[in-house]
C-alpha cells in the first residue's frame, strides 16, 4: 500500500457510495495496447493509461482507447526520474508531452504521473503551471518483476484492496495474462471501476 499526505497528490478516487477501485496503466502506448483494451471491453472497464509520448506512434490504436471510454494522461517524454532534473528540464518533458498527446489524440491532458513515482516541489509547480493534477497510487501490483510469476499480480493487488484505490498496472506481456482474472476477481469483491472523472475531478 502506498499513500501519500500530500493534498497536491491523488491515490485514491473520491468519495461515492460505491466500492470503486480505478485501473491504471504505465510506460505505453505499447504493443500489447490493443490486447488490453480488448480485455477491457470485454470485462466492460474504463481504466486510465499514462503514456510516454515518444512510443505515442500514429499506428497505436489511441482512437480505440478514447471510443471506449478510456482516459490518457502524461507520463513524460522519455520516462527520467524527474528529481534529478532542475524545474526547466522538469516542465519541458511535461509541457512537450502535453502538447504531443493532444495534437495527436485531440483530447485535452488533465493528469500526470511521474515516472517511478517520484517527484519534487519543482515537479509540482511544473504540473501545476500547466494544469495537470498528479496522480500517483493506492496498490502497486509490482508487475514489471513478475514476468516469471504474473499470478503475483494478482495477488499482490487482492491482498491489498481497499475501496477508492487506484491501482498502478504496467503495459506488459504478463500482465495481459492476468488481466481477465484480475477484474474478475475484483468485482467478486463487490467493486465497481471507475475513472477520476467521473467522479467530478476534472
Amino acid at each position: 500500500m502506498y499513500d501519500s499526505k500530500d493534498k497536491q497528490i491523488i491515490t485514491s478516487l473520491p468519495e461515492s457510495k460505491d466500492k470503486t477501485i480505478m485501473l491504471s496503466f504505465d510506460d505505453g502506448p505499447s504493443s500489447v495496447l490493443s490486447e488490453i483494451l480488448d480485455i477491457l471491453k470485454h470485462e466492460n472497464v474504463p481504466a486510465m493509461f499514462f503514456w510516454q509520448s515518444k512510443l505515442l506512434y500514429p499506428e497505436r490504436p489511441w482512437k480505440r482507447l478514447i471510443q471506449e471510454g478510456h482516459q490518457i494522461g502524461t507520463h513524460t517524454i522519455t520516462h527520467p526520474d524527474m528529481t534529478r532534473l532542475d524545474y526547466k528540464a522538469q516542465y519541458r518533458q511535461l509541457a512537450a508531452s502535453v502538447q504531443s498527446i493532444e495534437s495527436i489524440t485531440g483530447q485535452k491532458v488533465t493528469y500526470f504521473r511521474p515516472p517511478f513515482g517520484q517527484y519534487d516541489e519543482n515537479t509540482k509547480r511544473a504540473a501545476e503551471k500547466l494544469g495537470l493534477t498528479v496522480v500517483l497510487w493506492k496498490i502497486a501490483s509490482i508487475d514489471w518483476e513478475l514476468k516469471n510469476n504474473p499470478r503475483q499480480i494478482v495477488d499482490n493487488t487482492l491482498h491489498h484492496l481497499q475501496d477508492k484505490s487506484i491501482v498502478l498496472l504496467h503495459e506488459l506481456e504478463q500482465t495481459v495474462e492476468v488481466l481477465p482474472s484480475l477484474i474478475q476477481s475484483i468485482k467478486q469483491e463487490g467493486y465497481t471501476f471507475q475513472l477520476l472523472r467521473e467522479s467530478g475531478k476534472n
